[in-house]
């Protein structure tokens, strides 16, 4: 897919900073933080402009928000999961990448009478496959 039509698909206006994120992401091909995102882009956008436009891809869905711990978020677009909305990611402590790992489904966990879940978090860390064979 390409940037315009993740916007024509959720009913955005057509901006060059919000393609710039997405085509952004698409092009890394793995999660990114928002600040190697805001330094791909550096120079095109101010700073108030890029954080709008961020905010509304993330709000309408389109980027894909993977809280690592306090200090370390990275973003993906939400086409690039699979069906399932519920999936854990692998974070390398080497390399710092994160992947989704949609072959792998979070089951639904059975909550207590009246509670109702509204987000699922799933964090494996560990070595990736590229690190391990450098060791």
């Amino acid at each position: 897919m390409k940037p315009i039509d993740y916007l024509n698909e959720h009913k955005l206006k057509r901006t060059s900073c919000r393609e710039g994120i997405i085509q952004t992401i698409i092009s890394a091909n793995h999660p990114l933080s928002e600040s190697e995102i805001r330094e791909q882009l550096a120079g095109n956008y101010d700073r108030t402009t890029f954080y709008r436009s961020f905010k509304t891809l993330e709000e309408h869905q389109i980027v894909h928000r993977i809280i690592i711990d306090n200090q370390t978020v990275k973003y993906a677009l939400a086409k690039q999961l699979s069906a399932e909305e519920h999936h854990p990611h692998f974070f390398c402590n080497c390399c710092q990448s994160v992947q989704c790992i949609t072959t792998v489904p979070v089951q639904k966990i059975p909550l207590p009478d009246g509670y109702s879940a509204s987000e699922t978090s799933v964090i494996i860390k560990g070595i990736c496959a590229s690190c391990k064979d450098k060791i």
